[in-house]
């Protein structure tokens, strides 16, 4: 029997923006025409802790830029995920490795078997949702 989740639970996301305070946004982008800077860029306004894992920036956001989730010096609360959904299972693992409460997959981003393997773990999970929209709608 298939065990169904629930990725865009109301309890789950409030509980995530109320105690998640340090965001691993990993596939932040340098270009702030792009989700991946402009949400970021949102939640750091809203003092969240932003640590940009992209091994093609040295920093963003005014914060140094890390290659992967392993470089990051201290501890993540939240792995926030810009990168196609093909491309989610590694780095839910890695978050999985480095003690994260959370993963977070951007509106549009979609890969059930990661989001079930973070959840077995002791994740929560927030899949294919934009993060800045449930922050406003939670703010609120």
């Amino acid at each position: 029997m298939e065990i169904r989740y629930k990725y865009k639970d109301p309890e789950t996301i409030a509980d995530i923006l109320r105690n998640c305070q340090t965001l691993a946004v990993v596939g932040l982008s340098s270009h702030k025409d792009r989700a991946g800077y402009y949400v970021p860029a949102y939640m750091q306004s809203k003092g969240y802790r932003i640590i940009p894992v992209n091994p093609h920036l040295s920093q963003a956001l005014g914060e140094r830029a890390f290659p992967d989730l392993h470089s990051v010096p201290e501890l993540v609360d939240l792995v926030l995920i810009f990168r196609r959904s093909e491309a989610v299972p590694p780095f839910v693992e890695h978050a999985i490795q480095i003690g994260a409460k959370a993963i977070w997959m951007q509106l549009g981003i979609v890969n059930p078997p990661a989001a079930q393997a973070a959840q077995q773990a002791g994740l929560k999970v927030v899949m294919n949702a934009c993060i800045m929209v449930e922050h406003r709608r939670w703010a609120a």
